[in-house]
């Protein structure tokens, strides 16, 4: 590993002034940079081209030594002989000085920084890839929650009163991840009341009943780079994720490394837990005070029986919140860029399970594809044609275009484009897997081109 040329540290700069020469474009950056600070910014420059309006003092003059009084940096974004000067003039002084696009100059670096105060995250690549920086500071931003600055300044505003409290060290450590995972503190819009909710948790913990909570997280269709942003903090937060059978391990490997992983689903033929003994589990393990994440295939609330769930914990007064996911037929229609509502085609988009399905739903999703409406069916390989059979028989029309995506969301998909007759008849022959089946008239407007294709009468590819 390299040593680093710089060391970082974070800089006061409260009470003082950060001087930027210069009136263009550069020096426009680094003032709505170091306006985010408490420190008084001047902007000097014999030529303003740039609006700096709100950013701080603008005076269109020349440097004279005295602008440098009571100043902490000097941000230098022009060339010539003020420039120069106060570069002079600031290392007389003992100022650090940055210079716009000469790190060989500089004597610090200004780096990407995440700002969510009073917590701040930078990255420096100490001039020499600022792209980088810019790459890495985004992909944090995506895992930062926005209240997490308002919650680190609750923190701080009990910290004495924690230690006082709480002398466990583990047991305070505790407290501190309930704090700032806690989606009402984060929510609470006034901060009087977010310090209430605070010091409620802070007594829990310091009388040993600091309770879990159950996050019902949707995993979505599989690839990982479909989660939610909070799915993804809350799985490095969890301290125990149980997941099911369809959720990829390389889902379930975004979580903390040392979080306790518990697989209960519920594969084809195989039923490892039944639904009460996970309802059971959750409520066990959130009794026991841990942060629990349910790892859901798709949606939680889509044909995930997260209702059961959610009512086991109700029952046993347990804190729980719903993180939601992509759900397949979701991510079935971005794959083949179906669009399942359509002017003047669908005016409505149905989800429905055909597994169980009895004469009295399958005669009302005929009539709905009927009037228009696209039908998205989570069926597998095995019932397809029965209930597209049954469909028919119910009024559906033989001719209305189908489009089925076997492991939709996954690099491994696979599609298929018929007709609702060509299906019954047994002529698709698509590969067994979680499936996606959509019949409707918008279902043709679709990207089926790379899609396999049986009796197409009337089916045109968009």
């Amino acid at each position: 590993m390299g040593q680093l040329n710089t060391f970082p540290l974070s800089y006061k700069v409260k009470g003082q002034r950060i001087v930027i020469i210069g009136g263009g474009e550069e020096a426009l950056a680094k003032a709505r940079l170091t306006n985010k600070t408490t420190a008084s910014v001047v902007i000097i420059s014999r030529q303003i081209e740039a609006d700096f309006s709100g950013l701080g003092a603008v005076e269109e003059r020349g440097f004279v030594p005295a602008d440098l009084d009571g100043a902490a940096l000097l941000f230098v974004a022009e060339e010539g002989a003020d420039a120069a000067a106060a570069m002079l003039a600031a290392r007389a002084r003992g100022i650090p000085v940055n210079v716009v696009d000469r790190p060989g100059e500089c004597d610090f670096y200004t780096p990407s920084i995440v700002e969510r105060a009073p917590l701040t995250v930078a990255i420096s690549t100490e001039g020499d890839a600022p792209v980088l920086a810019r790459l890495v500071r985004a992909r944090i931003e995506a895992l930062l929650s926005p209240g997490i600055g308002k919650i680190a300044s609750l923190a701080g505003a009990l910290r004495q009163k924690a230690e006082v409290r709480i002398q466990d060290g583990a047991t305070r450590r505790r407290y501190y991840e309930a704090l700032v995972t806690s989606p009402e503190i984060e929510a609470a819009t006034q901060r009087s009341a977010g310090l209430a909710a605070a010091e409620t948790l802070l007594d829990r913990h310091a009388e040993g009943t600091g309770q879990g909570v159950v996050w019902l997280i949707g995993a979505g269709p599989g690839s990982e780079d479909l989660l939610t942003l909070r799915a993804q903090r809350l799985l490095q937060e969890a301290d125990v994720i149980v997941h099911d059978q369809l959720v990829p391990e390389v889902v379930v490997e975004m979580g903390r490394r040392d979080a306790e992983r518990i697989a209960v689903g519920k594969a084809r033929g195989h039923h490892s837990f039944t639904q009460a003994q996970i309802n059971t589990l959750i409520v066990r393990l959130a009794g026991e005070g841990k942060h629990v994440a349910r790892l859901k295939s798709g949606d939680p609330m889509v044909f995930g029986r997260a209702g059961e769930e959610i009512a086991a914990l109700r029952k046993a007064g347990i804190a729980y919140h719903i993180v939601p996911g992509v759900s397949a037929a979701l991510a079935a229609a971005a794959d083949t860029a179906t669009p399942v509502t359509l002017r003047k085609v669908s005016s409505g988009f149905v989800m429905a399970t055909a597994h169980g399905a009895d004469d009295g739903e399958l005669g009302h999703w005929a009539a709905l594809a009927g009037a228009g409406l696209t039908l998205a069916l989570y069926m597998g390989k095995s019932i397809a044609a029965d209930v597209a059979a049954r469909l028919i028989d119910k009024g559906a029309a033989a001719r209305l275009p189908v489009g089925i995506v076997v492991n939709a969301g996954r690099a491994d998909r696979a599609l298929y484009r018929a007709t609702l007759g060509a299906l019954a008849g047994g002529a698709v022959d698509f590969v067994d897997g979680p499936a996606i089946i959509f019949v409707g008239e918008a279902v043709a407007a679709g990207d089926w081109a790379d899609a396999a294709q049986a009796a197409l009468p009337g089916f045109k590819v968009a």
